[in-house]
């Protein structure tokens, strides 16, 4: 054999060639007409550069291995983060083993099962996130046994226990072979560590004890990992008992300070404005409160600028304290729904004592928030529940019953002796609950119930004039509304009931007012039986509805004769009784018709220009007719 043949095959050596381009040689010297025993030799020597070429290749894998090895072991010894070393375990069986997929499964000792840890190639998440019963499929016959096992088609191997979740998760992935190697504790296994293909493949005795070996490091790991975590968290509550017997008197006794005087100010009842006073006062600046919707409650040495939004925003976004410029802000509760937010504006830079105080501020306030909306939102509860069963005449009908009654309401600072009068109020379409939220507000502010019923909002409030008191609430809940008030609140009113027995009738009368309103094509006005005229009358249900709607009618007429001696009423009656006619009213009344019409403007300037309108006179001449049973 030649020289240059020799040095062509170790050239091929030297890079690392393709087992294909060894055969070059070989062809050239055919192709030049060599010699059969040259052309032998020359196979030969392909043949042993070849197998030196395998060796080489060998040797480079193991050195790869060995260098992984090392590197996983150079890991553990600067153990810091176990999901990063768990993380690069996975990454080198992968690469090390040339699989498409790697990953980790855990025990969990309280399920009894394992989990997926840490995945590498992986593009499935329902592979990524499943869980192996013991003794279910390879892995989980592998953590079961503690023994290595391999399948170059898994799908089809009847030698596992296939579960359709664990298949269906393995086919989403694509996964076809698949090697499994336990990660041992001394005798306890902790998990198990594979590489798989997406394609058919057997893996090698090579391979299983390269994945053993990482699967070994990765269990030394997790128990130095566990070891790591006992000593950092002693070493942390040494470091935080020494730290706190180097604290400075000072700092102690400010941190004492403004714990008596945070819980004192809860205690005494103080609200969020006096809370947020008293730790601005405490740490020397300014103190902004947000609550969980972000609006500013309070606002003490500072303004409410876009700065101090941002910050904010910044700690809500961020669920802890940060700071942004000279300001300090800290929220309290998780990231997606926070119940308060504290923004410190401090005079000079704060402490760590004083960053302390302002977090814990935070929290009392966010305790402070949430016991008063509990607060509310029971009381709201107690008194929709005893205005349901006023309205609804279950209770209050005898004396030991009454008795209970009047403690209840007494209990929330109603009055049932003093006259009460009943509000419906339907709202329009989606404004339902924000009408309810605001009657409620108004209840506890007067001292009056709500709750809802049959679709509506009904309100107990202290008031003897239900007309008066009906279009007070129209008003304030339309101006509280805006436009979702838009057509407008319809509200009803009925009363005044003087005792609990009477509540019931008073809610029938505001629910049938409320619905003549809308009926009568009014929805969104206000208004109570007197202010519906004859309509109303109908509506009423006693002897009060008829007075109030005589009054209402022919009052100024009746008080004016009353007051003067003057006979307009009945001159009004021989006008209505003479058809409208003066001359015939003067003849009925025997006074000259100068002075029927001279009494017939008075009358106009009491009742006003319209009261000859149809409508208007039907219900005069009504009234007049009551008020002539009624006093005989």
């Amino acid at each position: 054999m030649s020289g240059s043949a020799v040095i062509a095959f170790l050239e091929l050596l030297a890079r690392e060639a393709s087992p294909v381009e060894f055969e070059a040689p070989v062809l050239e010297a055919r192709t030049a007409g060599a010699p059969p025993a040259v052309i032998e030799e020359l196979e030969r020597a392909r043949a042993t550069a070849l197998r030196v070429r395998a060796l080489l290749e060998r040797r480079r894998r193991r050195e790869a291995e060995l260098s992984a090895l090392f590197d996983t072991a150079s890991d553990l010894a600067l153990l810091h983060d176990l999901d990063s070393v768990l993380e690069a375990i996975v990454r080198r069986a992968r690469k090390l083993l040339d699989t498409d997929v790697a990953y980790m499964t855990l025990v969990d000792e309280e399920r009894g099962d394992s989990y997926m840890r840490v995945t590498d190639g992986s593009v499935s998440a329902k592979f990524q996130q499943v869980r192996l019963p013991m003794g279910t499929g390879l892995g989980g016959l592998v953590a079961q046994t503690g023994t290595p096992y391999a399948s170059d088609n898994y799908p089809a191997d009847l030698r596992f226990q296939h579960a359709s979740e664990i298949d269906l998760a393995v086919a989403e992935e694509g996964l076809i072979a698949i090697l499994g190697v336990p990660m041992r504790l001394g005798s306890r296994i902790v998990g198990v560590l594979f590489a798989a293909n997406r394609t058919a493949r057997p893996f090698a005795r090579e391979d299983v004890a390269l994945l053993s070996s990482l699967a070994a490091h990765a269990a030394v790991a997790i128990d130095n990992a566990r070891l790591l975590e006992e000593t950092r968290a002693a070493l942390a509550e040494l470091s935080a008992a020494n730290k706190i017997s180097r604290e400075h008197a000072e700092a102690v006794e400010r941190a004492a300070e403004a714990h008596d005087r945070m819980a004192e100010l809860v205690l005494r009842g103080g609200d969020v404005h006096d809370l947020g006073a008293s730790v601005a006062e405490l740490l020397g600046g300014g103190l902004v409160v947000f609550d969980a919707e972000g609006r500013c409650l309070v606002s003490v040495r500072t303004e409410c600028t876009p700065a101090v939004e941002e910050a904010a925003a910044a700690a809500r976004a961020l669920g802890r304290t940060v700071q942004r410029g000279e300001l300090w802000a800290t929220a309290v509760g998780p990231v997606e729904a926070s119940q308060c937010c504290l923004v410190f504006a401090p005079a000079s830079p704060p402490s760590d004592a004083e960053v302390r105080i302002f977090e814990r501020a935070a929290v009392v306030t966010a305790l402070l928030l949430l016991s008063r909306r509990a607060a509310a939102a029971a009381e709201d509860r107690v008194r929709g529940e005893l205005l349901d069963d006023l309205v609804s005449g279950r209770i209050g009908r005898d004396a030991a019953d009454l008795d209970v009654v009047h403690e209840r309401a007494r209990r929330l600072g109603v009055d049932l002796t003093q006259p009460n009068t009943v509000l419906v109020l339907r709202p329009p379409a989606g404004a339902r609950h924000r009408v309810a939220t605001w009657a409620a507000g108004q209840a506890a502010e007067h001292r009056g119930l709500a709750a809802d019923r049959d679709g509506a909002t009904v309100l107990l409030l202290p008031g003897d004039d239900p007309g008066a008191l009906a279009r007070r609430v129209g008003r304030e809940v339309k101006a509280a509304l805006g436009s979702a008030a838009a057509p407008g609140v319809t509200v009803g009113a009925g009363g005044p009931a003087l005792a609990p027995d009477q509540i019931a009738t008073a809610y029938g009368t505001a629910q049938r007012c409320a619905d003549a309103l809308i009926a009568l094509g009014r929805a969104g006005s206000s208004a109570a039986p007197a202010d519906l005229g004859f309509a109303g009358l109908l509506l009423g249900g006693g002897t009060e509805d008829i007075d109030a709607f005589v009054t209402a009618t022919i009052g100024p007429v009746i008080d004016y004769d009353r007051r003067r001696g003057t006979a307009l009423r009945q001159t009004l009656e021989s006008y209505f009784a003479a058809g409208a006619s003066p001359a015939r009213a003067a003849e009925l009344l025997h006074v000259h018709v100068n002075t029927v019409t001279q009494r017939l403007e008075r009358i106009a300037t009491l009742l006003g220009d319209q009261w000859q309108r149809p409508d208007r006179a039907l219900e005069i001449q009504l009234a007049l007719r009551l008020h002539r049973l009624r006093t005989g």
